[in-house]
């Protein structure tokens, strides 16, 4: 393993630094939107405005990139992300923090794009699948770790988004400077939303559901914490609970997806997030009650888009892998666009234990159509089914891609040592 890190720990540095920076303004947004006094409509907006951008971002930076090249994107990218977050703080409202998280949702999409087509170009056959799970642990380490750092300012001030943006900025020297072979983006064009929809139905909703979770959890967690009285070290902790439970659970229920039905596994994960959300909307401020609840709900969120992402290729030839994979991260953008308007919305008009509800509700609906499913189609053999897909909800089209096929190698590989 340290012999397939070192060639390219400066790219996985650079991530760490990134996602400390990106971590850290996520939950900033709602520590600052609390206290600058934005309702729960307005910073449910501002958060989508990320997803919206970074939707757009999957669809438009390869285009940038073979236009004017890979590093040049890379480059511009990175400064104008930079510059966004020192931005926030001096444009406290809430039309300017739209635009400016649609850019630099739009950036970290492209940094991501960039990243792993250089991560994909350095792997082989063999390396691919430990690249890629060093990839999203160093991802996961990043966020988890900027929870820590804003315990160390106060976010009323713009010390913190100015740490936020020189960790971006630092973040590429490493990359840059390092890296060598400059890789080809190529991203097939996504598999329209129907035809996806009839090779894998239980995939295409799974995955929109989950996309709602998922921008509602890391976007709208801070401002709930802020609307029941947490302190910003609370509000940090909980935040790197979602994503520490996501990354303690994750192996675990990677092996059970090679073993088992995994519509079953789908169903029974989607049944404990919204019972862990339940625990967590009766236990009010509570605090370790609410770590809890956060470490389950957060927990089962990534591995679940793993999961939907391996059962959709088992679903479907290896030659539509790669439009596949398009279509599931545009599918995901959307549902990660509409999850915070209603989450936001309901907290609005209800309380902010809205939060959990619509959590709660979300994941019954995967479970339930999960449920249904099972109903529609026989379950496939596990000589059938490809390997688990390690990839984490905010990777871009090329690693969802490089992810499959290395499913797909990895399982006929495993066929075939069966076989002897």
């Amino acid at each position: 393993m340290i012999k397939v890190l070192s060639g390219v720990w400066a790219l996985l540095l650079g991530v760490v630094l990134i996602m400390l920076g990106n971590g850290m303004h996520f939950t900033l947004i709602g520590l600052r939107g609390g206290l600058e006094g934005f309702s729960s409509t307005a910073l449910a907006v501002v958060t989508s405005g990320y997803f919206l951008g970074f939707l757009s971002g999957a669809r438009l930076t390869p285009l940038m990139i073979q236009r004017v090249g890979h590093v040049r994107v890379f480059a511009a990218l990175g400064s104008f992300m930079s510059a966004a977050l020192i931005a926030l703080p001096l444009l406290a409202e809430p039309w300017a923090w739209t635009v400016l998280r649609v850019l630099v949702g739009f950036c970290m999409s492209g940094i991501y794009v960039s990243a792993e087509s250089w991560l994909n170009a350095a792997a082989t056959n063999q390396t691919r699948g430990k690249l890629l799970s060093a990839y999203m642990i160093a991802q996961t380490l990043g966020i988890i770790g900027a929870q820590g750092l804003l315990t160390l300012g106060d976010p009323a001030t713009s010390v913190l988004f100015i740490c936020a943006s020189i960790l971006v900025s630092v973040s590429f020297a490493p990359i840059l400077l390092s890296v060598a072979v400059v890789p080809v983006v190529e991203v097939a064009r996504p598999m329209p939303l129907r035809r996806l929809f009839q090779g894998s139905p239980l995939g295409t909703v799974g995955i929109f559901l989950l996309g709602s979770v998922y921008a509602t959890q890391s976007g709208m967690g801070a401002v709930f914490g802020t609307q029941i009285g947490l302190s910003a070290s609370q509000i940090a902790l909980f935040i790197a609970m979602l994503f520490a439970g996501a990354l303690v659970l994750q192996y675990p229920i990677g092996w059970l997806s090679d073993r088992m039905d995994r519509r079953r596994l789908i169903f029974g994960l989607a049944v404990l997030g919204a019972a862990s959300c339940a625990m967590g909307g009766v236990t009010g401020s509570g605090l370790w009650p609410l770590m809890t609840a956060a470490f389950l709900a957060g927990g089962v969120t990534t591995p679940l888009y793993a999961l939907l992402l391996a059962y959709t290729n088992d679903s479907l030839p290896a030659a539509d892998m790669p439009a596949a994979s398009g279509g599931l991260v545009f599918t995901f953008g959307l549902g990660a666009i509409a999850g915070p308007l209603v989450t936001g919305w309901a907290m609005q008009r209800l309380a902010p234990q809205a939060f959990w509800l619509v959590l709660a509700v979300t994941f019954l609906g995967i479970a339930l159509y999960a449920l249904y499913r099972m109903t529609q189609r026989a379950v496939a053999s596990a000589e059938d089914t490809d390997s688990y897909l390690n990839v984490l909800p905010t990777a871009s089209p090329v690693a969802v891609e490089a992810a499959g096929e290395w499913a797909v190698e990895n399982a006929e590989a495993s066929g075939t040592d069966a076989a002897r």
